[in-house]
């Protein structure tokens, strides 16, 4: 009797186990398997417990969120609770296995090492779906928008991952000192080895942050190139001309360069010149009435601002008067103006108005009069 109570005196029974369990862990304790088991048992029938409880209480805090980030921040939210809860019983289930001290630490660490790869996983999900909440609520966090999502979400990726990494090096006893040093020089070489590519990646962010120019903007190079902005990456812009042909400009190229945006100002209307010249004695009312008039019954020519009409001067050979005009969108600068001097030359042949071209008067000159 005196070696039984002895040996039930030197049972190890942890802190965190209730005192009404005593007394069964004393008895499982004789078997160190059953004892793992149960552990491992009770602790994933109270991780689906908490996820149930996590899904019912903090479904009513996410409710408000719109589409369906609730759910998917719901589901990050449970799922987190649940595996820590589970790690945290396989952990204690391995330690009461009796395994040597050396295998015990190494079993440890792995499981320790796939909970922190889970949470790193989980992390990166939960700041897409708050950036994606951000950007919903533009009234408030304007600076999060769907152009800034790509740049935000790296920058989020980055940090959750360094910090993963850092735990991984410590749970693993290893001194994370000698590895930033090794990443700086690492990183320095790189830097010059690729300096062309970081100066396109870092002028991606900028672009991507200061927005200058966005997907559907219609921009003019200081080449003379025009075209519609159809894609802006990390490294280059991509622009699509009226020819239909794509131009891959690289995006540090992009930010040292004059840049016009036609769709950019106050609102997305361009407007469009037509330049028309009348011969001397034709009357000046009934020219800029007309033109007025073609203006406002042409469809796509946009009512406000008001089409209008102004004489710039008095040519070699004509008066010279200019339409200007504004279309919705720069797009259809081409087709307008097509479709507009189309109508005036017709409408001022009607109206008996003359169009003049330059004339010489040649006087020749024979050798036999000099």
């Amino acid at each position: 009797m005196n070696d039984e109570s002895g040996a039930l005196a030197a049972i190890d029974i942890p802190g965190w186990v209730p005192a009404q369990l005593h007394p069964g862990w004393e008895f499982l304790a004789a078997y160190p398997l059953a004892l793992a088991a149960v552990i491992a048992l009770v602790g994933i029938t109270v991780a689906v417990v908490v996820r149930l409880i996590l899904l019912h209480s903090v479904g009513r805090l996410v409710r408000p969120l719109p589409g369906e980030l609730a759910e998917r921040m719901l589901r990050v939210i449970a799922n987190v609770g649940a595996f820590l809860i589970g790690y945290l019983a396989l952990v204690a289930a391995i330690q009461v296995l009796g395994l040597p001290e050396r295998i015990e630490a190494i079993v440890t660490r792995i499981l320790v090492t796939l909970l922190i790869l889970h949470l790193m996983r989980s992390g990166m999900r939960a700041a897409h779906i708050g950036l994606k909440v951000l950007a919903a609520l533009r009234d408030r966090y304007q600076i999060v928008e769907e152009r800034t999502m790509p740049l935000f979400d790296l920058l989020a990726n980055v940090l959750v991952i360094g910090a993963a990494a850092y735990a991984l090096l410590m749970v693993w006893n290893i001194d994370p000192t000698a590895w930033l040093a090794s990443a700086g020089v690492i990183g320095i070489a790189v830097g010059f080895a690729a300096r062309e590519t970081l100066a396109n990646l870092f002028a991606g962010f900028f672009i991507i942050a200061d927005t200058p120019y966005k997907v559907g903007d219609y921009i003019v190079f200081d080449t003379g190139e025009r075209g519609e902005v159809t894609k802006v990456g990390m490294r280059s812009t991509r622009i699509l001309t009226r020819d239909d042909v794509e131009i891959i400009m690289p995006n540090s190229a992009m930010a040292n360069a004059k840049v016009v945006n036609e769709s950019g100002g106050r609102w997305e209307r361009f407007r469009i010149r037509i330049k028309v010249g009348v011969a001397y004695g034709s009357d000046v009312d009934e020219v800029v009435e007309l033109l007025e008039k073609i203006a406002f019954e042409h469809d796509t020519v946009v009512q406000e601002p008001k089409p209008r009409v102004r004489m710039r001067g008095f040519g070699d050979s004509s008066l010279d008067f200019e339409l200007l005009c504004w279309v919705k969108q720069p797009a259809l600068r081409g087709l307008v103006s097509h479709q507009l001097y189309m109508k005036i030359y017709k409408e001022l042949n009607k109206a008996g108005i003359e169009i003049p071209f330059p004339q010489r008067d040649v006087w020749m000159r024979s050798a036999d009069d000099a």
